[in-house]
């Protein structure tokens, strides 16, 4: 009966641990996608409008204007490294994340501002700002 408790205690924990991080990980495809430089790969997780600022450019663009004032920013700074540096992920419903872009022309902090809908993280947000 001892082994059996411990077995299931060890279950039990185990599947906690492989269960919660899973939340967390939702914003690795647009980490992913802005490392890469991939506009269309970030574009699946765009809002259908979103706020850009590129370098002190800002408006609010519908996703597929968005796609294109990205894909036109990634062509001009094609990504060397992106990393995140700050998460705040308080709100079940609304993150916001900050990290560093590095290109060979510049580098970029970058703002991300994302709401969950239907367990997808959707973009509304966007910061490119040069250091």
């Amino acid at each position: 009966m001892l082994v059996f408790n411990f077995i299931l205690s060890f279950m039990l924990f185990m599947h906690v641990f492989t269960v919660e991080p899973a939340t967390k990980d939702t914003i690795d495809p647009i980490i992913l996608a802005i490392d890469s430089g991939s506009s269309s790969d970030l574009s699946r997780y765009l809002d259908t409008s979103i706020s850009l600022n590129i370098n002190g450019q800002k408006g609010d663009y519908s996703k597929n204007q968005a796609e294109l004032v990205l894909k036109d920013f990634f062509k001009k700074n094609p990504p060397l490294h992106f990393s995140l540096v700050f998460r705040s992920e308080n709100n079940p419903s609304l993150s916001s994340y900050i990290g560093d872009y590095q290109s060979g022309q510049a580098v970029y902090k970058v703002f991300i501002k994302i709401n969950q809908q239907d367990n997808t993280p959707r973009v509304y947000s966007l910061g490119f700002v040069k250091v």
